[in-house]
């Protein structure tokens, strides 16, 4: 099966990480897609970070805006103590899926450095790499970056997606000041924060 990889801390999940999935979904041909959030980000501060449970859930109510895809919610970097490297994580789901090709979604400012992470060997060989842009300039530097990663060994494509202008940091801002959250989640995470008071108590940081 051509199965999806797409991780991340979906702090929250917001809009523009539902469109990417789609796309690349139905561009790529992709049979499934695990949705996973983060446990400890290698790359960012823990701060204002919702809890696992409450990512988990939020990433099963966005999940549900894409009924004509086979979107699976893994807890996998979850349940791992640790840092959550995407080498071991694709390793163990190569062992766990050991038939499914793998494609591993990403966006720009990832892929762009996608070469210096943990045991970037691994992924280049158990992963073929996805990418969309976030910027009006980023498909040409993606599509450079594609011809140097493709050097080394790696699988890309790189796809002109139109992105969305909505970030989680944008998201959490807002939900800190009790502010509409209309159109940049979707509905029932909107409705989900509320609820539960996420992010109330925020303060303005870079996750």
């Amino acid at each position: 099966m051509r199965t999806g990889v797409y991780g991340g801390t979906f702090n929250p999940i917001h809009r523009g990480h539902v469109h990417i999935l789609g796309e690349f979904a139905r561009r790529l041909g992709l049979g499934r897609v695990l949705l996973i959030p983060t446990g400890i980000p290698p790359h960012k501060r823990p701060q204002s970070l919702a809890s696992s449970a409450r990512r988990v859930e939020m990433c099963r109510l966005a999940a549900q805006e894409l009924p004509e895809i086979q979107v699976v919610v893994s807890r996998i970097e979850l349940e791992r103590p640790g840092k959550s490297f995407t080498s071991v994580t694709l390793s163990q789901l190569s062992g766990l899926y050991p038939a499914d090709d793998f494609f591993l979604l990403m966006g720009e400012d990832m892929f762009l450095t996608v070469d210096n992470w943990h045991n970037a060997a691994t992924i280049f060989r158990l992963a073929s790499l996805c990418a969309s842009p976030r910027s009006q300039a980023g498909l040409e530097r993606l599509r450079a970056k594609k011809r140097e990663l493709e050097a080394l060994g790696a699988r890309c494509f790189v796809e002109d997606i139109p992105f969305w202008d909505v970030s989680s940091t944008m998201v959490r801002e807002l939900a800190a000041k009790q502010k509409p959250l209309k159109g940049l989640v979707p509905e029932k995470v909107a409705e989900y924060i509320e609820k539960n008071g996420i992010y109330r108590e925020a303060q303005n940081n870079d996750l």
